[in-house]
């Protein structure tokens, strides 16, 4: 049995006419006419009695028709879903964003993409960067964005590069660091720390003053970055912070040199995990945005200058 023999059987049942049903398959009346006989034959007797101008169906084209007619509308509506698929239309596309990017660095990203693609049903989850590889590999999310110096590449994973970000000391506008263009590692000796507990760069950073005998003191830890910008912004010390995610009013942000210290925070996905439609989509698209700053090339004198990447 074919499903363009479904179809013929189902139009003649609708029009009892052999040859209005020939027309609205848009096939000749003889085609018809065989693709509907070789379908008795297969069933075991005939579909419809043919009286000159009386067609009707017969017992047995009775009892097919609605066992027919539902498989014809489960296969049209499965076309249907197979086009809205391929068009992105009701489909779910879940991204994984690490909880300490700020959004300013992919709004702008996510709102163009969103509006390229408006039948798309686009779902974030902040998560930290191990909650995050773990999710994809899983398939509870379908891609992750982050960046982790600390955090090695799983192999089953690929990561595109999508910008790079510096990270800043950041203080109180009235802090006596707020003055200075950089902040020397040096500079923060004896200084009052406020730990991010999700701070990306804490081990490389704790080793950095540890080799350079900077001690500091630490007055605050939390794993919410609100509140540790709030006791920033309060005076009580300063924090290290990816320099998009300074946002709060009464807080400046200063590069933090010698040695320097920043991240590249990549597009993930699961090696040799076949794109579905939506994935596919994002991944080019995120190769056609122009992010900013883009990923740094790495420079041959990093390690004499003391830079740490991710």
């Amino acid at each position: 049995m074919e499903l363009y023999q479904v179809k013929y059987f189902v139009t003649l049942c609708e029009t009892l006419n052999f040859t209005r049903a020939a027309e609205k398959c848009n096939v000749a009346q003889p085609s018809l006419t065989r693709a509907i006989q070789n379908l008795e034959r297969e069933l075991g007797g005939p579909l419809f009695h043919r009286e000159r101008q009386n067609t009707h169906l017969t017992e047995l084209g009775r009892l097919m028709q609605p066992y027919f007619e539902d498989m014809l509308g489960q296969t049209q509506a499965a076309h249907a879903f197979a086009r809205s698929f391929a068009n992105l239309d009701g489909i779910s596309l879940r991204i994984g964003v690490m909880c300490t990017i700020g959004p300013i660095m992919v709004s702008d990203f996510l709102r163009s993409f969103a509006e390229s693609h408006q039948g798309l049903d686009i779902c974030v989850l902040d998560a930290s960067a191990q909650a995050l590889q773990s999710k994809l590999l899983n398939g509870e999310i379908d891609v992750a964005i982050y960046g982790m110096p600390e955090l090695q590449p799983h192999d089953r994973l690929h990561a595109l590069p999508l910008f790079y970000e510096r990270f800043v000391v950041a203080v109180a506008r009235d802090h006596p660091l707020a003055a200075h263009e950089t902040v020397r590692c040096k500079d923060l000796h004896k200084g009052r720390y406020i730990n991010r507990i999700n701070c990306e760069v804490y081990e490389v950073a704790t080793a950095a003053l540890q080799r350079l005998g900077v001690e500091v003191q630490m007055v605050f830890r939390s794993e919410r970055d609100d509140w540790v910008q709030a006791m920033i912004a309060a005076g009580h010390g300063f924090g290290f912070f990816p320099e998009y995610c300074v946002t709060m009013p009464g807080i400046v942000g200063r590069p933090l040199v010698e040695p320097e210290m920043y991240r590249t925070v990549d597009l993930v996905t699961v090696r040799g995990r076949p794109f579905s439609p939506a994935v596919g989509a994002f991944v080019r698209a995120a190769k056609a945005f122009t992010w900013t700053p883009a990923p740094p090339v790495p420079r041959p004198h990093d390690t004499d200058r003391g830079a740490y990447a991710a």
